[in-house]
């Protein structure tokens, strides 16, 4: 089956040296609701303007369904973090732009959409709320009935209840329409909820890619005493020390033995996230696949 979103040795550069995004290859398979998390800096935005045709790769390819994303934009919906819209038209008239800016544009669908979340037509997009105007932003791509959804923190200015709401309406809208959800957020409880699928970005490149449980599976959260173990001899991910006591992420076949007087159990998903993110960062680390 061909992957929804696909990169292989992707890379954007600002200017004439500073690269955004550096051999970058993955592959995201169709369905899933995939959480990209990385620190400020590490290329998660120009990864999904990328993906989306708004930046041109530097160097590499990145295809959509098996095609350029210039040649997709009908398959792909993009919210931005600050939700464009015009501030001064009202929501109808947004509802209306959209019509005559997307030829498939499902008008009733998106009507009735803004009607269930008790958003006024005839308000103007500035009066609206944090939540409200993600929610539009939201309803504008969901009427294209895209293939593959791309957010770009979409949760940054929003409020608990308005985080809660739209995640909890975006995913039951996209498990309707099957759409792959590429979703960019700092918060990671409310990713473990909805997604199925992680891509960890550090410096640039990536670091983590997979499936969530597969790669749960594949981890392992290992104390013992303080000084093990050997960087050469294990895959330590990060560690820290306490209380006389070493807590490490190992990434190791699930049947190895570690040794004994060891403590060990299957990371959660924000032990796996936050120990890549807490990674150390060699000059030329490589991918982890």
């Amino acid at each position: 089956m061909t992957a929804a979103l696909a990169t292989d040795g992707l890379g954007h550069r600002y200017g004439r040296s500073r690269w955004a995004l550096r051999a970058c290859t993955l592959e995201v398979p169709a369905g899933r609701v995939v959480a990209l998390v990385g620190p400020n800096g590490s290329g998660k935005s120009t990864l999904l303007h990328t993906a989306a045709g708004l930046l041109a790769p530097s160097e590499g390819s990145v295809h959509v369904a098996g095609a350029a994303p210039a040649r997709s934009l009908a398959r792909i919906g993009f919210v931005a973090q600050d939700a464009p819209l015009w501030p001064r038209l009202r929501v109808a008239e947004i509802l209306e732009a959209g019509r005559h800016l997307n030829a498939h544009f499902d008008t009733p669908f998106a009507r009735g959409r803004i009607s269930q979340l008790e958003i006024a037509p005839r308000a103007r997009v500035q009066t609206l709320s944090g939540g409200q105007r993600a929610q539009l932003a939201l309803t504008m791509v969901l009427a294209k009935h895209p293939d593959l959804l791309l957010l770009d923190e979409p949760l940054a200015n929003l409020d608990p209840v308005a985080r809660r709401e739209f995640l909890a309406s975006m995913f039951a809208a996209c498990t309707d329409s099957g759409a792959t959800v590429v979703f960019s957020s700092h918060v990671v409880a409310e990713l473990e909820r909805i997604c199925d699928h992680l891509i960890v970005l550090r410096d640039g490149r990536v670091s983590l890619v997979g499936d969530i449980d597969d790669l749960r599976e594949s981890h392992r959260i290992v104390s013992g005493p303080q000084g093990w173990p050997e960087p050469r001899a294990t895959p330590v991910i990060c560690a820290r020390d306490a209380a006389g006591r070493t807590t490490a992420l190992l990434r190791c076949d699930p049947a190895a033995a570690l040794g004994p007087g060891l403590d060990e159990t299957l990371p959660t998903f924000d032990e796996l996230v936050l120990g890549y993110l807490e990674q150390p960062s060699p000059d030329h680390q490589e991918s982890v696949r």
